[in-house]
């Protein structure tokens, strides 16, 4: 499922997985894991694509290819671990979101299998520079792969409302700054 009780679609080829992260005190702020495995997925998808600038991260929990959405990323806290979920439109994409799209527009689809091995790999290394080096520079290396600063973004409230407004940023906690009309 995705953020807010959203259905997120599964199709033949593509990937969802889970992975439990046990975050210690002197890790940084668990809900900056989505950063983490942004970046892991990111990283892992980068090789496939001619060109890098059709990938794009957006705040909080997505991945952009072209412009359309093919990944979405949830956290889950449940004590001190935390769920992280991955769901990558490798082969295809719903019919019924508008701005979903599929690895496939540059390509073949990867084996999923091997997708998920590259992508754990990935996300333990991601993880490992979580730790040693502190949420600085995986904010940094975010950043660097976003959606540009002032380009427009809605986001929703934990009561539903929507905010719309431009992308100005991140906090040095990886919360959103938002700049209203």
């Amino acid at each position: 499922r995705g953020r807010q009780g959203r259905s997120w679609l599964d199709a033949p080829g593509n990937f969802m997985g889970s992975t439990v992260v046990h975050v210690s005190p002197q890790d940084s702020a668990p809900a900056s894991l989505s950063f983490v495995a942004a970046l892991a997925v990111y990283e892992t998808v980068l090789a496939r694509l001619g060109n890098p600038r059709e990938l794009q991260l957006k705040w909080p929990n997505d991945v952009l290819l072209g412009g359309g959405k093919f990944c979405g990323l949830l956290l889950e806290r449940a004590g001190a671990s935390v769920v992280v979920g991955i769901g990558v439109n490798l082969a295809s994409a719903p019919a019924s979101e508008a701005q979903a799209t599929a690895l496939t527009v540059h390509g073949p689809a990867p084996d999923r299998e091997a997708f998920a091995a590259e992508l754990a790999t990935q996300f333990a290394l991601e993880l490992g520079r979580w730790r040693q080096f502190g949420l600085e520079p995986i904010l940094g290396r975010w950043l660097a792969a976003a959606h540009p600063l002032h380009s427009a973004l809605t986001v929703h409230e934990p009561g539903g409302e929507r905010l719309s407004g431009t992308f100005d940023g991140l906090e040095s906690d990886g919360a959103l700054r938002l700049r209203l009309a």
